[in-house]
């Protein structure tokens, strides 16, 4: 299986260069690199010229349309039989390859997604980041743990799908808000099989402040919501854990002076959450400065999940009440 290797990229020249020095490192060689550089005003031209002795890489520049049309770019002149997709600022462990590759011939896969994880060199502050993406706690494990693989929505960091795949069903139909999801879910209605392959995972350098993380986690809860434009099944009832999240709170003030009690296991059902995560993040990490950090990335991460939803509801009830 020959793969053809695509990454959309906007001014990360430096992030770049780790990730294509990670792929160098493949226990499996047998792969291209197509790189798409969108619009960026800080290229990485001069990066991907240091490892064409290294890797077999085409380097493609485009006017700034987003990544989702950046990768259709790519798959465009992509020459592999699979087409994987990574964001700029990951890196891939040595066997990653190896392992996906076990993965689609044993369990039959046209299309996968894979989770991502924090190196053990990671920040304190960016393992928070990685566990309130990835914890059972703030996203229900619905990036990288679930019992029934077939159930996954892969996400464009770290996901492919076969070429027989994109000539049946096409590329990213919008170029920044859901695409994957959206993808990913016409892909299964099409009746190819994508699964989570959890072996397969990325280690994601993410470089966010606690705001752009919130805002980060906004856009998110907005995209959600977006995608229902193209299939009106995106929405779970898990997706609407972060918009009780932030209900709640107002209630445990609200409470206090109607309904005491209630407003008190209200309360402590907040804590208890806090108190897991804190244990949670320490114990995985084995940091309790992590375990501190996480408590504020997983609320934020929650809170701007919940706000993005509830805006984007809004927004949708008011675009249709102006159409009718």
């Amino acid at each position: 299986m020959y793969f053809s290797i695509i990454i959309p990229v906007y001014n990360r020249p430096d992030e770049i260069n780790a990730l294509l020095e990670s792929l160098t490192r493949q226990t499996n060689q047998n792969f291209e690199v197509i790189l798409v550089e969108d619009g960026s005003s800080v290229t990485c031209k001069e990066v991907v010229q240091g490892f064409t002795g290294a890797l077999t890489i085409k380097y493609l520049q485009q006017e700034n349309t987003g990544q989702g049309f950046a990768r259709n770019h790519g798959m465009k002149v992509a020459q592999g039989d699979y087409f994987l997709f990574f964001d700029s600022d990951c890196t891939l462990p040595e066997i990653y390859l190896e392992k996906l590759h076990h993965a689609i011939l044993v369990q039959r896969l046209d299309a996968h997604g894979g989770p991502d994880d924090a190196g053990e060199e990671f920040s304190p502050w960016q393992k928070a980041m990685n566990f309130s993406m990835t914890s059972f706690l703030t996203t229900g494990g619905i990036r990288g743990k679930l019992k029934d693989k077939s159930k996954y929505q892969a996400r464009g960091f770290n996901m492919g799908f076969s070429r027989r795949v994109f000539e049946k069903i096409g590329g990213f139909v919008h170029p920044n808000m859901a695409e994957d999801i959206e993808i990913s879910l016409r892909i299964k209605k099409e009746g190819f099989k994508l699964e989570l392959v959890e072996e397969a995972f990325v280690f994601h350098r993410r470089k966010n402040t606690l705001s752009s993380f919130i805002r980060q986690g906004f856009k998110f809860g907005r995209n959600r919501v977006f995608i229902r434009r193209y299939h009106s099944d995106a929405v779970k009832w898990v997706h609407l854990l972060p918009l009780g999240f932030i209900l709640g709170i107002p209630l445990v003030l609200a409470f206090y002076f109607w309904w005491p009690l209630l407003s008190f296991f209200l309360a402590l059902g907040y804590g208890l959450w806090l108190l897991l995560v804190f244990l949670m993040a320490s114990l995985k990490y084995r940091s309790f400065s992590v375990g501190l950090l996480a408590i504020l990335t997983s609320t934020g991460q929650l809170c701007g999940y919940g706000a993005g939803l509830l805006f984007e509801s809004l927004r949708l009830v008011h675009q249709r009440n102006t159409t009718n």
